[in-house]
């Protein structure tokens, strides 16, 4: 199932060809993106993904149409929607820099897509988790700002084949590791640990994604009297938590069962807990 819009609100076939050969999304990876989900009409996070689809342009150049055109598309393709059938989409917003030696105009649409088996069963079982060096220290943004780290670019191969790797070793999923061995993020998900009533996460400032789904569940827990810090953490910290998770836009807050085919704490109250949390935002 596919919806797909272009900012003047116009649905347009998903199965005809959308971007030319020569759009720079295709040939270099030079665009930025953000995945949003939707359950029951309702966007969750949509401010927030689209300031970071803004911040992403700016680290770029990219010239990002105006907002009320990404706000156009998603109302188009929520509206064409199967709500009946279907009660949640993940909603991908695209941006490219457009034509290759063209007059700069981006390539831009929304397109809502089904929410797939593998990530409902991950989201209720849980996750078994590997560490792979990404291979920059996290003071490198600072440093060498050209390399768009904390940017959410099309150019995904590196993550991609991350979970390739991981799947090879019979793991669900990656967290990237710094070369000081502090944890990072994952390819497509924030980190998340409890520590009694403190939740931690990995901040911005070292080349991470600013996450959406981690900042509305920290958002909740600090309204139920949570403590939230924003810090670095080594692998070791990982298994002296009361738990850890994996935040992201589709899959949720997922829990992690093992790191390395080592077992971290696991508890289904707290669990549920946390989730209740992040879902009351809605």
């Amino acid at each position: 199932m596919r919806v797909l819009a272009l900012l003047d609100g116009t649905l347009v076939d998903p199965e005809a060809p959308l971007l030319r050969a020569d759009d720079l999304a295709v040939t270099r990876g030079d665009g930025v993106f953000e995945t949003i989900l939707v359950v029951d009409r309702a966007p969750r996070e949509l401010g927030p993904h689209l300031d970071r689809m803004e911040q992403s342009a700016s680290m770029l150049s990219l010239p990002l149409p105006e907002r009320a055109g990404w706000e156009r598309a998603v109302r188009a393709v929520i509206d064409a929607w199967p709500w009946d059938t279907e009660r949640e989409m993940a909603l991908k917003l695209v941006c490219s820099r457009g034509v290759d030696g063209g007059d700069g105009t981006p390539s831009a649409f929304a397109m809502g897509m089904q929410v797939g088996e593998k990530a409902r069963r991950l989201r209720a079982e849980g996750v078994d988790a590997i560490t792979l060096d990404r291979g920059f220290a996290p003071d490198l943004r600072q440093r060498a700002p050209w390399l768009l780290l904390s940017a959410k670019t099309l150019s995904y191969a590196v993550n991609m084949a991350a979970m390739r790797e991981a799947e090879a070793r019979g793991a669900d999923e990656v967290l990237f590791t710094a070369t000081d061995g502090s944890v990072l993020e994952g390819p497509t998900s924030t980190v998340v640990l409890a520590r009694g009533r403190t939740l931690v996460t990995t901040p911005p400032s070292s080349g991470i994604l600013r996450g959406t789904t981690q900042g509305a569940l920290f958002r909740a827990a600090e309204a139920a009297g949570w403590t939230t810090e924003t810090r670095l953490f080594p692998v070791d910290e990982l298994f002296e938590a009361d738990g850890v998770w994996l935040a992201s836009s589709v899959r949720l807050i997922t829990q992690v069962r093992t790191v390395d085919g080592k077992p971290v704490a696991v508890d289904p109250d707290l669990h549920a807990e946390l989730l209740g949390r992040y879902e009351s935002n809605y």
